[in-house]
């Protein structure tokens, strides 16, 4: 007969009794102090040590029972909890952190890969780079339109304005090869930013015009506000008097350019106007030239003033004639024959008659076709024409010449300019290059590479 195991006699022995039961059974071949838990695993054996605490702590006395039949009910309570439940094995005490090779390997790529590199740029900013000089000059294209004394009357004026075009134009051309090319063949800008030979960094290499503009990119910096079309330039140089030269170059070619701006836009303002005098004048000469051969075909200055005072002798030479026509008729009735008064009279009449046809002849007035009458009438319209025309081209002329000074005083009126308002300024102490800034960033971007890096190395050494 099996004997049943003795039951605890208080409850100290029954808590005991209980702890010693939930403690985990380990598994047959293993051995849970070499055996790593990850994962669920040492989720559950966490809990199970927390249970294990629960269990261990002391319970308070229980009721006393009266009857001694139920006693045995309750020790059986305790023993069935532990067996009912499967205990988790322990998990191994947390080990102590220790420093690895792939920690060595970390630091040993920090020093190489960023340290490195950054004592070296430091070493390079403080005691190889040679210092720069910035010079900073202010401008902006104006457009001044004088009124004129009828709009000043009026009260209608306007002062001056920018123009946005040219400025935008007078940036791009800051920023041009042209510029580039015309201040390195008066200023050698190829020789001024190659001085330095021991900063191969900073320093101009030499190379192709196309190496300079590149070059200028760097040196020449170019800030416009489009809002109040102010342009400011800073120019770097390592001499404070080189780079104050450069800044006077820059703003002197900026100048030439709006002035020739200004003289295209004048130029196009009048070209309309001066074609049309150039026309005029021409045509103005033409009739003229017409008028004179006329006059010299026909050996008389004016037509109309030859007819009225070939009239005016005609008519005497022809009253003349009549009067002794009619002595002439008067002595033939009161005289005989051979009366010499009558053959006198008849002479006057002959040399009155061959004046009047010299006359005639002289002028060239008649011949065999044409009547003297039909002739000088064709030579007077054909003058007056020549006339009109030249009157026609005269007025021309005079209003395309007016025309042509309203458009000049127009253009005058309208002028571009390039006004500074900060002259090139000449610095007295180097500004640049900014070492701290330039570190802190060169330093900054090849941690976060390093740092980018060490992730990539151990999340691919994680998937194997």
């Amino acid at each position: 007969m099996n004997e049943e195991p003795t039951p605890p006699k208080t409850n100290a022995d029954r808590a005991e009794k209980a702890g010693e039961d939930k403690l985990p059974r380990p598994r047959p071949g293993l051995d849970p102090a070499s055996t790593p838990l990850k994962g669920p695993k040492r989720a559950r054996a966490q809990k199970a040590k927390l249970a294990r605490a629960e269990a261990a702590k002391p319970k308070a006395p229980a009721t006393e029972q009266t009857v001694d039949a139920k006693a045995p009910e309750t020790d059986a309570a305790p023993k069935a909890a532990p067996a009912a439940r499967e205990a988790e094995p322990v998990p191994p005490p947390a080990q102590p952190a220790r420093i690895r090779k792939r920690h060595y390997a970390v630091l040993l790529s920090f020093i190489l890969v960023v340290l490195t590199p950054v004592l070296a740029g430091g070493f390079y900013l403080w005691v190889v780079a040679a210092d720069q000089y910035a010079s900073k000059v202010g401008f902006s294209v104006r457009k001044e339109e004088m009124s004129s004394a009828v709009e000043l009357l009026g009260g209608i004026t306007e002062l001056s304005g920018s123009s946005s075009s040219d400025t935008d134009i007078l940036y791009e051309f800051i920023q041009s090869q042209k510029l580039v090319d015309t201040l390195n063949r008066s200023l050698n800008l190829a020789e001024i930013w190659s001085r330095p030979e021991y900063d191969p960094v900073f320093a101009y290499q030499g190379g192709t015009i196309e190496d300079l503009v590149m070059y200028w990119g760097r040196m020449v910096r170019v800030n416009y506000d489009t809002m109040s079309g102010l342009i400011e330039v800073r120019v770097l140089a390592f001499d404070p008097e080189d780079a104050t030269r450069i800044a006077d170059g820059i703003f002197a070619e900026s100048s030439n350019m709006i002035n020739e701006l200004s003289a295209i836009a004048r130029e196009d303002a009048v070209s309309y106007a001066r074609e049309e005098l150039d026309r005029s004048l021409e045509r103005l000469k033409e009739t003229r030239a017409a008028v004179t051969r006329f006059r010299n075909q026909y050996q008389m200055v004016d037509p109309t003033s030859d007819l009225q005072a070939q009239a005016s002798l005609l008519g005497s030479l022809q009253a003349q004639l009549a009067e002794t026509l009619i002595e002439l008729d008067f002595l033939e009735e009161i005289t005989r024959p051979n009366d010499p008064r009558l053959a006198q009279a008849k002479r006057r009449v002959e040399v009155i008659e061959n004046r009047i046809a010299d006359e005639r002849q002289k002028r060239g007035l008649v011949n065999e076709d044409t009547s003297g009458n039909e002739r000088f009438s064709t030579l007077v319209g054909e003058y007056e024409g020549l006339i009109v025309e030249r009157e026609f081209a005269e007025q021309s002329y005079v209003s395309a010449l007016a025309t042509s000074d309203a458009a000049k005083a127009e253009a005058r009126r309208k002028s571009r300019y390039l006004a500074a308002y900060m002259k090139p300024t000449r610095a007295e102490r180097a500004e640049y290059p900014r070492r701290g800034l330039t570190l802190s960033l060169f330093a900054l971007f090849i941690t976060l590479i390093w740092g980018i890096g060490v992730l990539i190395t151990y999340s691919l050494r994680d998937r194997r």
